[in-house]
């Protein structure tokens, strides 16, 4: 007899309830469930140990992975320049890494700072990290030294794992143990810490006792506007990956390419699934354009998670070179992040096929939308649809919702709103237990969302008003544009007046040929008062253009 289970998520005692009967239960389709897989036959005395591991651990990367390792122990779990790992192997190395944490003073209710690139190291520490009971603290890559300090001194972790070439970024952290996680140079480990793989073999991998805390994870903001804050997420359960696969058609088993960073939320996300899907995650430490597409086309991967960055450089690639990747077995290409400039969505899909889907949300409000290939197809500026429980509303000033086609205040309601920040920061405003996301935006008559930008960013020029995104559609819609981003600066005469940076390419438009662009596409007070050329625009390890940093040139 076999019963059945949703991925590594049933507890015993429930499954039935969690499986057929979730959707009296918890309201989940069921649809979406069986569509993907997720639902799938286990022995009973398999799932009965299931039951036991989640109960004890948690829905966590403790428990997950954990689960994942009796459910199919030998399945390839993870893929990255060292070679393959399975579930048991993952299990094993966390549990063994987790002692050695514990012997350094790692105990439950403290955190743990994670600052490696997608590698096992990063999966070794969050897991042996969630089964010591501390928090875990992701931190940017591409932080400078100052920003890394002041993070670690707010946040005040126990211990921080790295990859050997942060060392020196690290240098000036007060943090009591440091561990290498991916070794550049061996003669110099010593320098910055002991080695992961180091204690993973010198420490028992045995199974350890479940701790009573479950780990929180602790997601840094992107800090574009400002200095990063943390974001704590805990267990989100079976909700969160319902909402994605709602209008993802994601599916159990499948190889996923994880491009995006996984300290980023929509990189971490799709490690997450994994333990849901029994997804076999391929990583690479270092996007490249042409190592992705030959990643996705050797590995045979049905999934690739992306920043539209990571898109834009895949398409700037000469013809021939992308040719040479057909990536045959390519279903879904999930993009998150930031927005799809211009006509970005049509050229991926013109070159790749209609597997694009693009999801609209942040740290805070978790998954807002997503835009499938149809949507894409017939609104290709358009943020698509809320998943399955979520609500989407928009507001005024006064908290009232506005009319369908008139703009406002985007607020969002889910199961995955955070609380507040870490360090006694506030969460954003909230009405009626929507969360605002910062941005403004419509919805048209077809039910799409339209994100018109930052609702701080909205400038008013000459008693009208300009959202920068609208402009910089327009602009990247020009054959000689390869990059473009709009702030707003101060003017004596019109209070404020809209200033353009381009990235041009080979064609080399001239200003007055890229304000003619505008003026023949949109109101005439749309038009920039000034373009400046760069040769590249200031992002941050997300991809997210910095403009901080344009709006503060001279």
């Amino acid at each position: 007899m076999r019963l059945s289970t949703i991925g590594s998520h049933a507890v015993v005692g429930r499954a039935l309830t969690r499986a057929y009967g979730i959707a009296a239960a918890t309201g989940t389709p069921l649809w979406v469930l069986g569509g993907s897989g997720v639902i799938r036959p286990v022995a009973p005395a398999t799932l009965a140990r299931i039951g036991r591991t989640l109960k004890e651990w948690g829905t966590g990367p403790a428990g997950g992975f954990a689960a994942m390792a009796l459910r199919e122990p030998d399945r390839v779990g993870l893929v990255d320049e060292l070679g393959d790992l399975t579930f048991g192997e993952i299990h094993r190395r966390s549990n063994a890494l987790a002692r050695a944490l514990a012997d350094r003073g790692v105990a439950e209710g403290d955190s743990v700072a994670v600052m490696c690139r997608n590698h096992r190291g990063f999966v070794d520490a969050m897991v042996a990290t969630a089964k010591v009971g501390a928090d875990i603290l992701l931190l940017n890559t591409a932080f400078a030294g100052p920003q890394l300090v002041g993070v670690l001194e707010r946040e005040g972790p126990r211990a921080v794992i790295h990859d050997q070439e942060f060392t020196g970024l690290l240098a000036g952290a007060e943090v009591d143990t440091r561990l290498i996680a991916w070794v550049d140079d061996e003669d110099s480990v010593e320098e910055g810490g002991e080695s992961v793989e180091a204690l993973v073999a010198a420490y028992d991998d045995s199974d350890l006792e479940a701790p009573e805390h479950h780990a929180r994870i602790v997601i840094l903001t992107s800090g574009t506007t400002g200095t990063p804050k943390g974001a704590p997420r805990s267990e989100a359960g079976v909700g969160a990956a319902v909402s994605l696969m709602s209008r993802m058609p994601l599916r159990y088993g499948w190889r996923t390419h994880i491009a995006a960073p996984l300290f980023h939320t929509w990189g971490f996300a799709h490690l997450a699934l994994s333990m849901l899907l029994g997804s076999t995650v391929v990583l690479r430490r270092r996007f490249d354009p042409e190592t992705c597409l030959r990643t996705v086309t050797d590995e045979r991967c049905e999934s690739l998670v992306v920043i539209p960055v990571m898109l834009q450089r895949i398409l700037a690639l000469p013809p021939e070179t992308r040719r040479r990747y057909p990536m045959p077995t390519l279903e879904v290409t999930a993009a998150s992040g930031s927005a799809l400039p211009g006509d970005l969505a049509l050229e991926w899909m013109d070159a790749f096929g209609d597997n694009l889907y693009n999801i609209y949300g942040s740290t805070e409000v978790a998954y807002a939308s997503i835009a499938t290939p149809r949507d894409l197809r017939e609104a290709p500026t358009s943020a698509g649809k809320p998943p399955w429980a979520t609500v989407v509303k928009i507001l005024d000033e006064e908290g009232n919702e506005r009319p369908t086609g008139e703009s406002g205040r985007i607020f969002v309601g889910n199961g995955m709103l955070f609380e507040g920040y870490t360090g006694g920061g506030e969460a954003k405003e909230v009405v009626d237990g929507l969360m605002s996301s910062g941005d403004v935006g419509r919805f048209d008559s077809n039910g799409r969302l339209y994100v018109e930008g930052r609702d701080d960013e909205m400038i008013v020029s000459g008693g009208e008003n300009v959202f920068p995104q609208e402009v910089e559609d327009c602009l990247a819609r020009h054959e000689g544009v390869v990059e473009v981003a709009a702030v707003g600066v101060d003017d004596d005469e019109f209070g404020k007046r809209l200033r353009v940076y381009v990235v041009v390419g080979s064609a080399r438009p001239s200003q007055d040929e890229l304000k003619d662009w505008v003026r023949q596409n949109l109101a005439r007070y749309k038009v920039p008062r000034e373009i400046v050329f760069l040769d590249e625009l200031p992002r941050n390890a997300t991809g997210k253009i910095l403009k901080r940093d344009l709006a503060e040139r001279d």
